[in-house]
């Protein structure tokens, strides 16, 4: 299930902030940029970030080691799980993040990075194979603080959220000091303003008037990156103030709008789809919603509190989900079959559980799909068919039609027990 909540991550932090969470399930499939993409993304739109530099070879890095001039340099592993700098390489070394004041270190770190797996405890099996190095100027932090701009649906617009404790899980700040939380809603039409800016940096404690002034510039620049990109989320922990009076913003986590994607070609066309599970990337392909899980009865179903519900009541009779499928509302034919093909693809899957509530889609588009898959997939394992809503009567004849192999169930309990059944 850790991979489910982990695609809810933006939305959650929201729910998390207005003690709303229950209410926050939505599949969406977020872009993921590395953390040099998005920092590149933040110096085209005027928002301060340590210099850094690209490595790819072990060339790149000494080129960077004799042009990049910083007092210290931090030397960062590009894979997009977290928990980089207690990772171990599958050369040994470890911790994927390293500092050195010494240039000459610089080429033999990034060497032994490149073309090595990070293993992580967020990642799986060896780790993520390390193709890129980001070489960048380390700095010395004096003030660390949390900022990040939303969607919030409460308030209908976008929302600034501040704390001064930065440097730590915001959750854990919401929960032990919710008086430390400070946040300023946006109206989406007039935007930012710069008595916004100045109350949030104030609460964020900027004190000094050069600080202040600084930290409030990119609280604008910040929001206007927000509202440019199309982004839901942008997350800064730490927003932070370095020894030599600098605001700097040291990590960026970004979310982005998947619909808006048409306009926002170049960025998401450098998604990185290597760290995610195959099955997820050719989901996305046909505009399903799927994620991965550990059991062996394979989900086809419409509407994410559905297939929740499903997962949940295939447990309650003794199964195990093997995935979360949402098809949605809008699906065709051709999604249909190509959901039986990314569930049969998975050796685990010994049946499968069609669970179709058809109050926007036509169980009829749902029915011929299945007759379909069974015509040209040859399904060897079993399959419970649960249709009900729009057109039932014309798709149950359908399936009744075409001499399939299918398992009719005519209720919520009855489809879950037959296809726990069916196992055995």
């Amino acid at each position: 299930m850790a991979a489910l909540c982990r695609s809810f991550r933006g939305p959650l932090l929201q729910a998390f902030l207005n003690k709303q969470a229950a209410v926050c399930w939505a599949p969406v499939r977020w872009l993921n940029l590395h953390e040099y993409q998005s920092k590149q993304l933040m110096i085209d739109h005027n928002v301060n970030v340590q210099h850094f530099r690209l490595a790819e070879t072990g060339q790149d890095a000494d080129r960077i080691s004799k042009t990049l001039k910083v007092k210290e340099f931090v030397i960062k592993a590009q894979i997009l799980a977290g928990g980089r700098g207690k990772g171990v390489f599958s050369n040994g070394m470890k911790g994927g993040v390293k500092l050195t004041k010494d240039p000459e270190d610089v080429k033999p770190i990034v060497k032994r990075m490149l073309g090595e797996y990070l293993k992580t405890k967020q990642t799986t099996g060896n780790g993520v194979l390390v193709s890129k190095v980001m070489v960048a100027e380390a700095l010395d932090i004096a003030k660390e603080t949390y900022f990040a701009i939303l969607l919030d649906r409460e308030s209908g617009g976008p929302m600034l959220v501040g704390s001064p404790e930065g440097g730590v899980d915001i959750e854990t700040v919401a929960e032990e000091k919710p008086h430390l939380i400070y946040k300023e809603p946006i109206d989406v039409f007039t935007g930012i303003t710069t008595k916004q800016a100045n109350d949030m940096a104030t609460k964020l404690g900027f004190t000094e008037e050069k600080i202040h002034m600084q930290a409030a510039h990119q609280i604008i620049n910040l929001y206007n990156m927000f509202m440019h990109v199309d982004a839901t989320q942008i997350e800064i922990n730490p927003f932070g103030e370095t020894t030599d009076g600098r605001v700097v913003c040291f990590d960026a986590k970004i979310a982005f709008d998947d619909n808006a994607e048409f306009r926002q070609q170049s960025i998401f066309e450098q998604g990185d789809t290597a760290e995610a599970d195959p099955r997820e990337v050719e989901a996305a392909k046909s505009s399903l919603n799927y994620i991965g899980l550990d059991g062996n009865i394979g989900c086809l179903v419409n509407g994410a509190g559905l297939a929740m519900a499903t997962m949940d009541i295939i447990k309650l009779y003794g199964g195990e989900p093997a995935n979360f499928l949402d098809c949605g509302g809008s699906v065709q034919e051709d999604q249909v079959y190509d959901a039986f093909k990314l569930l049969t693809s998975d050796t685990s899957v010994k049946a499968i559980l069609v669970n179709i509530f058809g109050g926007i889609v036509d169980c009829t588009v749902i029915a011929h799909g299945i007759a379909n898959t069974c015509k040209y997939l040859d399904l060897k394992i079993p399959m419970v068919v649960r249709l009900e809503g729009n057109n039932v009567d014309k798709a149950r004849e359908i399936l009744k039609g075409k001499g399939l192999n299918i398992i009719p169930a005519d209720n919520f309990a009855e489809a879950a027990q037959k296809v726990v059944a069916s196992l055995k």
